[in-house]
């Protein structure tokens, strides 16, 4: 598989950083959000969990908003913590047109789904956006092919791909149903946005030498209309100061 090679002039520009430094503080400050719910339940001793997603009962579709900012435990908000920040500065940073659709729908999405066809039980956890996200950064690199792109792939699948195994009914306490939706929805989204956010790609002297050794055609202005090449084997036409009408 050949892999195109990023412009290093894009990838070291002063804006390319600033995306970056803009990427990493918006997924601190989500997660910072989902520790504030949660430390404030702790706190004060309240129980947000009946807010979660409620599948097929209208109060439920509350859940749609409220389920990934709920988690029931400290391993719970802890597990989906780190994932949820590489994955938020990788889709942020190298992903910061169509990430600006895809994570509202996965967001939105992934409950959704959930409410529809999940087991009757109340679904908390940022874990279907967790899915959602590191599906679109995996899937997105291999789509686009670009050195950069691929090389995130590779390393979410070296961390996360594990979690694969999270959208099997397991029969363990925990809502595979969202992790199920959010996966669906990172893969498809991949898909739809794949010739998004394509960065300029790096040229190589020996191209631009090929394009100007390419002989002109009719449509070039350089080129008067009328004039062909002649032949080959065929003389040469007289030099134009001969030619008389």
């Amino acid at each position: 598989m050949r892999l195109d090679i990023p412009d290093p002039a894009y990838t070291a520009s002063r804006r390319s950083r600033q995306n970056f430094s803009l990427a990493v503080r918006l997924s601190l400050a989500f997660v910072g959000l989902i520790w504030l719910v949660f430390l404030m339940e702790w706190l004060t001793g309240l129980s947000l969990s009946g807010f979660g997603l409620r599948p097929r009962e209208p109060i439920g579709l509350l859940g749609l908003i409220t389920t990934p900012l709920l988690h029931g435990s400290l391993a719970h908000i802890s597990s989906n913590s780190l994932p949820l920040f590489v994955g938020g500065v990788a889709i942020l940073f190298l992903y910061p047109n169509s990430s600006l659709r895809v994570l509202p729908l996965i967001y939105l999405g992934s409950a959704a789904l959930a409410w529809t066809f999940a087991r009757p039980s109340v679904h908390i956890g940022a874990s279907g956006l967790v899915y959602g996200i590191l599906a679109y950064v995996f899937v997105a690199g291999i789509l686009r092919r670009d050195i950069r792109s691929v090389g995130v792939s590779l390393m979410i699948w070296f961390f996360y791909g594990s979690m694969i195994w999270g959208v099997l009914p397991a029969g363990r306490p925990m809502s595979w149903e969202l992790h199920a939706t959010g996966l669906l929805l990172g893969v498809v989204l991949a898909f739809v946005y794949r010739q998004w956010d394509r960065p300029p790609l790096k040229r190589y002297d020996w191209e631009d030498e090929d394009e100007d050794d390419e002989p002109p055609d009719d449509d070039d202005p350089d080129f008067p209309a009328g004039w062909s090449e002649p032949p080959s084997g065929s003389p040469s036409p007289p030099p134009r100061d001969d030619w008389r009408h």
